[in-house]
């Protein structure tokens, strides 16, 4: 599949991890950009927020984990799409109200964009009001 298969691979599992900004940066323009129509995360414009935001909410969501269920590479619009559940307890202090003990299951899509083989800008699908539901924040 190519250089964008393998860069979206290894940035996807950085990213889901917890590795933030220090162990994604290889994989992104240095000046990379994210978008989200979500509650929890649409003010966040650039990639290096989100992936310490990523990074943070695995220190409150200490069992977080993703279920990759389906990758899509569009080599002509240089986009790789990913489709993945991440499951979390809310067990570690942090977030909104002291640990609550309930889980998420929440389905989410990645759409990765690349330029001269690194990833420029990330538009995440995610409906975070049944996950921050799921999880007693709201």
């Amino acid at each position: 599949m190519g250089q964008i298969n393998d860069t979206a691979a290894a940035f996807f599992d950085a990213c889901e991890t917890g590795a933030g900004w220090d162990g994604c940066a290889q994989y992104c323009t240095d000046d990379a950009t994210f978008s989200a129509q979500s509650e929890a995360i649409g003010d966040l414009t650039d990639l290096r927020s989100y992936t310490e935001w990523m990074k943070g909410i695995l220190t409150i969501l200490e069992d977080g984990s993703y279920d990759l269920k389906s990758w899509a590479v569009d080599e002509e619009r240089s986009s790789v799409l990913a489709y993945a559940v991440f499951n979390g307890t809310h067990t570690g202090d942090g977030g909104p109200v002291p640990p609550t003990g309930k889980a998420a299951s929440s389905d989410y899509v990645y759409d990765m964009r690349f330029e001269g083989g690194k990833i420029a800008h990330i538009t995440k699908i995610w409906h975070s009001g049944v996950a921050l539901q799921q999880l007693g924040w709201a």
